[in-house]
């Protein structure tokens, strides 16, 4: 039904006395008490009515709601469980003051939604893992349960390479840059078939990169920088597909000194600790060997682990990986060769100016920097598990059973709105409720931050992040986005367009998914 045109009628049921049937074992009652009896209903519906009249807006349906419930509050009458409605329960009663009949119809609003929204997914992936043919492997600390290796006779979910059989998503997955592997390529890998795209762009279906917590100590100490040289390179394809030869000559022609441990231009012994070796140096050149968005290798981060400003050439987004404002210099094209020359000099011969590059090693890294790093805190192939079991389910909900739920209860003038929000690198949904009347971005934000508060969430990136950054035990929230989003769009590029526009998401899209990246 319609819950803008049709209400929920009540009929209104004759009450029983009070002071129950008489017996003989008990003392008939005054002749007082008996008027007063006779007389008791009559005094409530003219109160009733009384009020009616003054409030001279109510039709005559609610009218006898209104009886009803004033007649059940004196007799201490509780009210049957709402019916299940293929669109919404609608409520129409009131009960106390209005703060209170509020509250006691939002809680009985998402009591009713947690009951009705509930249907059984077609696979229990707790029971039923995700399985990936390749090496050997279960994850057990994944959000999923995830298998890798090969069962007799079980078709996997995934698997590696082309072709795969119906049934069975093929996935490809590298860390090379499509300037040289022309398929990594996200719409190249499409067309070649692949359903799955794992790559170092975080426009990939499930991202790649080459940073991680566990890998490397980021916020390690600030080394004194005790050689000659400005800089150090460790470059050793000379044949790379950009500029990046043509900068090392043309810093070292802007009397740059460079010491190169690399197989180009090597002035110096390549058989050292590279992070070590970095420490000691203000600058480090992190060129790699093509220019592609989201391409940023080991060389930048161990860079930022060794206290070494970075000198980059490559992603033209570099900035989005850095850890605060400053903290890097990005040769965008040959053209920009000298004047980054200049700016090396001004920063190594002005210490104050220098150590503002490296704030964040005290300070700790921007939030962004954080929520993009976060991502590896959750290791790619659990990723990759749980990205397939989200898309089983997303099928199961084309369903009718799934479309049957009511995903809103209609309690007097308002709707109550049934949301559902995951950390991201999690796989459990967790319910939140909104009112219409409040369908705003800041009571998203309030009512998750409530949510996840209560359950006393620990964010996964907790125990990989240095004790240094971890915070304390507040959630604070970075972004919240629909579920599917890619890395990039949740990231930089999407966020919804004010109230009015996250109000429509969640009227169109019922019982609508959402993530959130705490940082």
């Amino acid at each position: 039904m319609s819950t803008g045109n049709h209400r929920q009628h009540h009929k209104i049921e004759e009450l029983p006395d009070p002071n129950g049937p008489e017996t003989s074992s008990s003392p008939p009652p005054t002749s007082s008490k008996r008027k007063w009896s006779n007389f008791l209903p009559i005094f409530v519906g003219l109160v009733v009515i009384g009020e009616i009249a003054f409030l001279g807006r109510l039709d005559m349906v609610k009218n006898a709601d209104l009886v009803n419930s004033w007649a059940e509050s004196f007799y201490q009458f509780t009210r049957t469980s709402p019916k299940r409605s293929t669109e919404s329960w609608v409520d129409e009663s009131g009960s106390g003051s209005e703060e209170s009949g509020i509250q006691s119809h939002q809680d009985t609003c998402q009591a009713w939604l947690e009951r009705e929204d509930y249907v059984p997914y077609s696979r229990d992936f707790r029971k039923e893992p995700i399985l990936v043919h390749g090496a050997p492997e279960e994850w057990k600390t994944c959000a999923v349960r995830c298998k890798f290796g090969h069962e007799s006779g079980k078709k996997p979910d995934a698997a590696f390479g082309l072709p795969q059989q119906p049934g069975t998503a093929a996935v490809l997955r590298s860390m090379e840059s499509a300037t040289y592997y022309s398929e990594n390529n996200i719409e190249n890998a499409r067309r070649k078939g692949y359903d799955i795209v794992m790559t170092t762009s975080l426009s990939s279906d499930v991202p790649v990169g080459y940073f991680s917590w566990a890998e490397y100590d980021i916020m390690a100490p600030v080394q004194p920088k005790k050689e000659n040289a400005l800089a150090a390179a460790f470059i050793s394809n000379c044949g790379a597909r950009n500029f990046r030869l043509q900068a090392l000559v043309g810093l070292e022609n802007a009397n740059i000194k460079i010491d190169s441990y690399g197989g180009c231009h090597r002035n110096r012994d390549g058989k050292v600790d590279k992070v070590e070796t970095l420490r000691r140096y203000k600058f480090s050149l992190a060129f790699e060997n093509s220019n592609e968005e989201d391409y940023v290798t080991e060389k930048f981060f161990q860079s930022l682990v060794a206290g070494s400003v970075p000198v980059v050439i490559g992603a033209p987004n570099i900035q989005d990986f850095a850890p605060s404002p400053g903290s890097l210099l990005h040769i965008k094209d040959a053209k920009e060769i000298d004047s980054i020359a200049q700016s090396m000099k001004h920063l190594g011969e002005n210490p104050s100016a220098y150590n503002e590059t490296l704030r964040w090693k005290y300070e700790g890294p921007s939030d962004s920097f954080k929520a993009l790093v976060d991502m590896a805190a959750v290791h790619s192939s659990c990723r990759l598990c749980i990205y397939l079991a989200t898309k089983i389910q997303e099928r199961d909900e084309t369903r009718p059973e799934f479309r049957k739920r009511p995903c809103k209860c209609t309690s007097g003038l308002k709707t109550i709105y049934h949301v559902y929000v995951r950390e991201r690198g999690r796989f459990e949904m967790e319910s939140i409720f909104l009112r219409s009347d409040n369908l705003t971005l800041n009571a998203l934000s309030s009512a998750v931050l409530a949510k996840f508060s209560s359950l006393k969430h620990v964010p996964i990136w907790k125990s990989e992040r240095p004790e240094s950054i971890r915070g304390g035990d507040d959630l604070k929230i970075y972004r919240i986005y629909p579920v599917g989003k890619t890395e990039r769009q949740a990231l930089y590029t999407f966020k919804f367009k004010g109230d009015s526009d996250f109000k429509n998401h969640v009227e169109r899209n019922p019982c609508a998914k959402l993530e959130v990246i705490f940082v």
